[in-house]
């Protein structure tokens, strides 16, 4: 019986590792051609990796957790007599089946979005996953080529479907790295969906829990006394490895740090005629752009005046490259870190649609779904880090872009206006720029002209 071994493909944007979340698959298992098997954690996203052979796996070359290098192997499967089908129908709930199992195939078909392209997989309303089935109180057919195997035991991060609207207690999962977290942890999703009324569980939900004290259990009959354990070392180290994301990260702000000589300059401003403007936008059935929609409208504005910031430096050459489409890049928060998504062809949004864009360009970023021309066209970064209640940052650019304009928290402060003190609601923006690129006059006349913009909206917009 011959045998294939599927080596890491490359993924694209320079990744050299990635690092394996979930097997779909096990040993013995039949697999077909483009067949999601396993999902992957790499420094930008999480995929879904499909094999390029049917047949019978014979070995999985990595654990959960391991990181693999590009060109290694990953899978090797054994060729079959009789290989199934590329792409499996979709499996219709049974009417007996349970809602948790309903939800599960739910999910099963639905997929995560993220797969990977060029192994021939195909456009189909079905995922084409096949997962060994869990144990849901009724009895599930086997595949026709596989060999008869027991049903394993119930998984406790058995998942339903984005949105789907499953049962109560039925853990809605939507990020494999949260119920790798759950695993780890040895948090019970099931339990922390039920206290959760079934709503979608998030890490921060994970980790509420495990920090929870495990509830007291009766007192067992007293033991004979014996020798004391000898206690811990005092001032011990945990050691955490990085995984692919962190030494990803690592390597382009120490690059940005290494080469570029960063100046930073900063101004308060007055947000008050914005806040208001915003405010008065707002109806019962139409909450309107919010804070962040009229910064990037302003950033876009200021970088038409200023474009040398809206550049890289080619070094090799010697010369600015200005860019003639305003990619906004977006500091988000995301379980696996901090990535920079931006919106494309920003200039030429008004402000509904850079809120719109915005808003759904996050929603995809933190679900780990932005796709790869996102994570890495941005010209510019925009970052709004009062959202974590800090009024400044010393940013790090975003290199090879040359400059990031950052926005603190909105705080109610005295403020002089007319000579007289009264109280306003202030803002802090810090902007760090490549001192190669251009001066302070210009980093300064760029902060003034977003600044001026904030302090009166009304006349800036129709101007824009």
């Amino acid at each position: 019986m011959s045998e294939e071994t599927f080596l890491l493909p490359d993924l694209g944007e320079g990744l050299t590792d990635v690092e394996v979340v979930r097997w779909l698959v096990a040993e013995g298992d039949v697999v077909a051609v483009d067949q999601i098997v396993v999902e992957v954690e790499t420094a930008k996203s999480v995929v879904d990796v499909p094999t390029p052979f049917a047949g019978r796996v014979a070995t999985l070359h990595a654990a959960e957790g391991e990181t693999v290098l590009t060109g290694r192997p990953l899978i090797t499967v054994a060729a079959a007599e009789s290989a199934p089908s590329p792409v499996a129908a979709p499996v219709q709930p049974d009417a007996a089946d349970s809602p948790e199992a309903a939800a599960y195939r739910e999910e099963e078909q639905a997929g995560s979005g993220n797969v990977l392209i060029g192994y021939g997989t195909t456009a189909s309303t079905g995922s084409g996953r096949r997962r060994r089935p869990r144990s849901s109180g009724q009895p599930v057919a086997a595949p026709a080529a596989a060999a008869p195997a027991p049903d394993p035991a119930p998984d406790p991060v058995a998942v339903a479907a984005e949105g789907s609207g499953g049962p109560r207690g039925v853990p809605q999962v939507v990020s494999p790295l949260v119920r790798k977290l759950a695993r780890e942890k040895g948090v019970d999703l099931h339990e922390l969906a039920a206290a959760n009324g079934g709503g979608v569980i998030t890490r921060a939900h994970v980790e509420l829990a495990s920090a929870e004290p495990a509830p007291v259990a009766p007192a067992a009959p007293a033991a004979p006394a014996a020798d004391p354990a000898p206690a811990a070392p005092a001032g011990g180290e945990r050691r955490i490895p990085l995984n692919g994301f962190r030494r990803a990260v690592s390597a382009a702000l120490s690059r940005s740090r290494s080469e570029i000589p960063e100046a930073t300059v900063w101004v308060d401003v007055d947000a008050t005629p914005l806040v208001e403007l915003r405010e008065s936008a707002r109806t019962a059935t139409d909450p309107g752009p919010g804070l962040l929609a009229y910064l990037a409208r302003f950033v876009v504005a200021g970088l038409r005046q200023y474009p040398v910031l809206n550049s890289r430096l080619d070094t090799e050459r010697q010369e600015i490259v200005e860019h003639d489409r305003v990619n906004l890049g977006l500091a988000v928060q995301s379980d696996r870190g901090l990535v920079v998504p931006a919106v494309l062809g920003a200039e030429t949004m008004t402000t509904e649609q850079l809120d719109r864009e915005i808003r759904a360009l996050t929603a995809r970023a933190r679900e780990g779904k932005a796709s790869a021309e996102e994570l890495n066209a941005g010209t510019f970064t925009l970052n709004n880090y009062g959202g974590f209640r800090v009024d400044g940052s010393a940013a790090i650019i975003n290199h090879p872009q040359v400059a990031i304009l950052g926005f603190g928290r909105i705080l109610d402060r005295p403020w002089v206006v007319d000579g007289e003190i009264v109280v306003r609601k202030i803002t802090q923006m810090s902007f760090v720029f490549d001192h190669r690129v251009c001066d302070g006059g210009t980093a300064s006349g760029f902060i003034r002209a977003v600044a001026d913009a904030i302090e009166d909206p009304a006349s800036a917009i129709p101007r824009l």
